[in-house]
């Protein structure tokens, strides 16, 4: 009798190979039909296998899933992703410098976080992993309270209760960050189970990563999702890599991570991530599906994440170093600007003006956070950490604040 074997999923290429994507099928733009909003979802059961997207090689957009966008907003989701891209190397360098205790980049899912954030509503709530910053840089939060958050300094919002780049900010429907990634999900549902017992018609949006489908949290939050049709838009983004663990790791390898959804009765959408369109015009589906009353929307947003896990991390140790150039779905920013070329809306002239407006307003802003002070030069009050604890003080409290000797003790 022959013994069994364990299967170790592998990537196919590691440091010193050459990138190897030729197990990755991108079928042409404009392929897939797009369905009403309040389909059934037993009629949508091959969209999870297939890609939506929208934008050719050439920049054309086609196909149904074209949501029809004029100039203005496809050049405002340009320099939004412009802004995310220029903003993330500059503060990478200033970790460098020490000047900050950690970063994250999102080099290449750029579209992922600008996109969901220009097509929902200002009362829609999103729950963030650390790489949709770019969601706050569509919606016009100040960059000088990001950097004062990210130097963790005297004028830091969130008064260092939070780690560097754990934004939080409410009034611009970017729910509290958590490093841990699993918990994002089910906020998302809970909140939007309440939105809908409350009869609002809000919309809540949960991100996560793939590596988190393998955990608990993501298979409980689904069933609650599915059970109480919780108006809820939940995305994958499916970047290819969790830390340094090859997605094939929570199951990439045996089906898509869209699929997941089939077993929970709710529509999955896999969509081509790095088209800014596409991206748009499924969160927009969704979004429509969820203000019906018709419940929630698994979307597989499929992008590559080009830059290292974090600022403790080198992807070199455990990917071809030029493996980011290879992928086949490109660049969100080049691919937008291409677009925009195309339709006679843009030019090398504008594009070059703008990089150098949005480099010099970064520039403005970290030198204004550099004035405060950045990482052990400058630091919210020591009296902040006592509050918002408790909604009066106890004994314990107290005590501790006055052996510091911090006055209102």
């Amino acid at each position: 009798m022959a013994g069994g074997h364990l299967h170790i999923p592998a990537p196919k290429a590691r440091p010193g190979d050459q990138p190897d994507f030729s197990h990755f099928a991108v079928p042409p733009p404009g392929l897939l039909a797009r369905p009403a909003p309040t389909s059934a979802e037993p009629d949508m059961r091959e969209f999870p296998y297939g890609l939506i997207r929208v934008l050719a090689n050439d920049g054309e957009a086609l196909g149904a899933w074209n949501p029809m966008l004029d100039a203005e907003t496809l050049r405002a989701g340009l320099r939004h992703m412009l802004l995310t891209r220029i903003f993330d190397d500059r503060l990478f360098r200033l970790h460098r410098q020490g000047k900050t205790s950690f970063f994250m980049k999102s080099t290449g899912e750029e579209a992922c976080a600008v996109a969901p954030s220009m097509a929902l509503g200002a009362a829609d709530m999103a729950f963030p992993t650390y790489r949709v910053a770019g969601w706050l840089h569509a919606r016009g939060y100040p960059l000088e309270d990001m950097i004062n958050q990210i130097f963790s300094n005297a004028a830091d919002p969130l008064k260092g209760r939070q780690l560097p780049i754990l934004y939080s900010a409410r009034d611009y429907g970017f729910y509290s960050l958590s490093g841990n990634v699993g918990s994002r999900f089910g906020h998302a549902v809970g909140w939007a189970m309440a939105a809908a017992y409350s009869g609002t018609d809000q919309v809540a949006l949960g991100y996560i990563g793939e590596g988190t489908t393998a955990e608990g949290d993501f298979h409980e939050a689904l069933t609650f999702a599915s059970v109480y049709r919780a108006p809820a838009v939940l995305c994958i983004t499916n970047n290819q890599w969790a830390i340094s663990s090859y997605s094939g790791i929570a199951g990439g390898e045996a089906t898509t991570f869209a699929a997941k959804a089939l077993a929970y009765g709710i529509p999955g959408l896999r969509v081509d991530g790095n088209d800014f369109l596409a991206v748009w015009s499924a969160i927009d589906w969704a979004a429509s599906r969820a203000r019906a009353g018709d419940g929630a929307t698994l979307i597989e947003l499929v992008t590559y994440r080009a830059a290292g896990h974090s600022t403790s991390d080198d992807p070199t140790r455990y990917r071809p170093a030029n493996e980011a150039r290879h992928w086949p779905l490109g660049d969100p920013i080049d691919r937008l600007r291409q677009h925009l070329v195309r339709c006679g809306e843009w030019s090398e002239e504008r594009d070059q003006e703008l990089q150098k407006q949005l480099t010099e307003r970064v520039t403005a802003a970290v030198r204004a956070g550099e004035a405060i002070g950045t990482l052990g030069h400058s630091k919210p009050p020591l009296a902040e950490m006592f509050y918002g604890v408790f909604k009066q003080p106890d004994w314990r409290q107290r005590e501790q604040m006055q052996e510091l000797g911090l006055e209102n003790a």
